[in-house]
């Protein structure tokens, strides 16, 4: 008989009512709207109501170098979080909400994994309260706002060919990359080249994440630059009298989202920007929330530490005015393996036969990005824990070379196997994890904010990705010179670069040196307050594959959801 599906065990699953895991994460329940019976909204006011309760330890679960088919941060976060309750801890995590996008195409969905997931399922994946549409709809109001104004005199005297507001949707679809609007009759608008990106990718989300309040919110929205005039001068949603409809649109949307593990564990799940181009994390607001919540509160960071987890430090941190107190870096035999450069794996495919034999010697040829991970956590002053996110592919020796690794490097490491075992099967990495926030630590950023902003660049290039420089296109250099006189000089940056390498080239395993990161491009996300350098072709909108997840989901004769991992 084969092993339950996700979806099986999430539905087998017992829920406990909503107010029920408020109670027990010290969430008062009048700060709770609820959206049916397993999901709620929490109110703005639990941010001051909850404020004189003690804070708890901040952990942020990062990653090595990921596969194409991630190593599973998500479902490693959820059973930490389940692991520290069987341990008689107060546990709240922190996530960000999946895209349907990705849901739809080949990742699937993104709740967790076996016995270690966020619940419901269905909900999370598909929806949940609709703060994605709510962020589609503010950023293509703007989007409209600016085609108006070219439309109708353009009176502030936006350039159309500087235009760099486009439209988002939270599907795939590659068709919609690069698209003419405009088209038709004179009435019908003014013709300009446009397109769409992904909602995930949308400086809105952003915005919606590191926003503190309502008024933050409102402000950080009129910042938004949506292109220039003729002269050089930004011209911004707040020019253009969008940013006060934005926010009306956004109101319920910067409410965060409460829900449960399989284990009835207290979730947060706001916010979905991506981490290769945009932040990476859950919201600020949530985080302000679970804080007070109990003894420790759990937040994922996209993708590996050299993307998600430096953003979370560096960009996250500096808005939130938290500390964390250690990080978990999930590890898995198959990258590794995948990072000794022995094994081509592809999204959508099955892994090599030959990669699931026992083969500790291509483990530790690929163990150079788990130590310049360690590097580039313990880079921040922040204790890395190891976690070993165990597959039932594995063998242990290959798991003894990671621990091996791990230990060499100073390093607290375990064994999880939450995804078979739920809580009880993360007890080791809740322990290393308790142990590692007691150590001395300092936290410390990559770069001062005074510094200029080719300087942030290249102290992210060399400091966090081993860099041996920075080169700008003069394009680039032209418009790092321009932001500086325009004021964004104090802005922290972002880099948008491969999730796939600690480089800018996805092709170069391991850890790379000698190499160095071109920039050839950088634009302003003023309302999300950086600057972000884009290297390489980066994809702002996926596209489908041959055979996308979207094919397999379906409803049955119940109406229930069947199809959906």
């Amino acid at each position: 008989m084969s092993p339950p599906t996700d979806l099986e065990i999430a539905r087998a699953a017992r829920l406990r009512p909503i107010a029920e895991v408020a109670e027990s994460a010290g969430i008062p329940h009048h700060h709770l709207e609820p959206y049916g019976h397993h999901v709620a909204k929490v109110d703005l006011a639990a941010v001051a109501d909850l404020r004189d309760r003690p804070m708890a330890r901040y952990v942020v679960i990062t990653a090595i170098t990921p596969t194409p088919l991630g190593e599973g941060k998500t479902t490693t976060a959820v059973g930490l979080a389940q692991g520290l309750a069987a341990r008689g801890r107060r546990a709240t995590l922190a996530l960000r909400q999946p895209s349907m996008g990705p849901t739809f195409g080949i990742k699937g969905g993104a709740a967790g994994a076996g016995h270690s997931q966020v619940l419901p399922m269905e909900t999370l994946n598909l929806h949940l309260t609709g703060d994605f549409h709510a962020v589609t709809a503010a950023h293509n109001l703007l989007a409209a706002m600016v085609d108006n104004h070219l439309h109708h005199g353009n009176e502030l005297g936006l350039d159309p060919r500087g235009v760099a507001w486009r439209r988002v949707v939270d599907v795939n679809d590659r068709a919609l990359r690069n698209v003419v609007t405009g088209l038709g009759a004179r009435v019908d608008g003014f013709p300009r080249q446009g397109g769409f990106d992904i909602t995930a990718a949308s400086e809105v989300m952003v915005i919606l994440g590191l926003a503190t309040s309502l008024r933050d919110l409102r402000e950080r929205l009129g910042r938004i630059v949506v292109g220039f005039t003729y002269a050089g001068r930004p011209v911004t949603a707040e020019d253009l009298k969008a940013a006060g409809a934005m926010a009306v649109i956004l109101r319920e949307a910067l409410k965060p989202n409460l829900l449960q593990t399989t284990e009835n564990t207290a979730v947060l799940v706001h916010t979905g920007p991506f981490g290769n181009i945009a932040t990476g994390n859950s919201s600020v607001i949530a985080d302000q929330i679970g804080i007070r919540t109990g003894d420790y509160l759990l937040t994922e960071a996209g993708f590996g530490a050299d993307m998600g987890a430096e953003r979370f430090f560096n960009l996250k941190c500096r808005v939130s005015g938290l500390r964390p107190d250690a990080a978990v870096l999930v590890a898995t035999v198959r990258s590794l393996k995948a990072h000794s450069g022995h094994y081509e794996v592809m999204a959508g495919r099955p892994l090599p036969p030959e990669m699931l034999a026992e083969n500790p010697r291509a483990v530790r040829a690929g163990a150079d990005n788990l130590r310049r991970h360690l590097e580039i956590v313990r880079s921040f002053g922040v204790s890395p824990v190891v976690a070993i996110n165990a597959f039932p592919s594995d063998f242990d020796s290959e798991h003894q070379v990671i621990r091996d690794v791990a230990e060499s490097e100073g390093a607290l490491v375990a064994v999880s196997t939450h995804v078979a075992d739920g809580g009880h099967g993360a007890l080791a990495l809740a322990a290393a994890v308790e142990e590692a926030c007691g150590r001395d630590h300092a936290f410390r950023p990559t770069y001062e904010l005074d510094l200029s902003l080719r300087e942030k660049i290249e102290a992210v290039a060399t400091r966090v990705y081993g860099a041996d420089g920075v080169d700008l296109a003069a394009t680039a250099a032209r418009d790092l010179d321009r932001f500086e006189v325009l004021g964004y000089g104090a802005f922290p940056v972002v880099i948008a670069k491969t999730h796939l390498s600690i480089s800018s080239d996805p092709a170069l395993r391991g850890a790379p040196r000698g190499w160095r990161l071109p920039v050839r491009e950088v634009r302003a996300a003023a309302g999300a307050g950086y600057v972000y350098a884009i290297c390489g072709e980066m994809r702002t909108m996926p596209g489908l594959s041959r055979h996308p997840a979207a094919e397999a989901i379906d409803l049955d004769e119940n109406g229930d959801v069947v199809g959906l991992f």
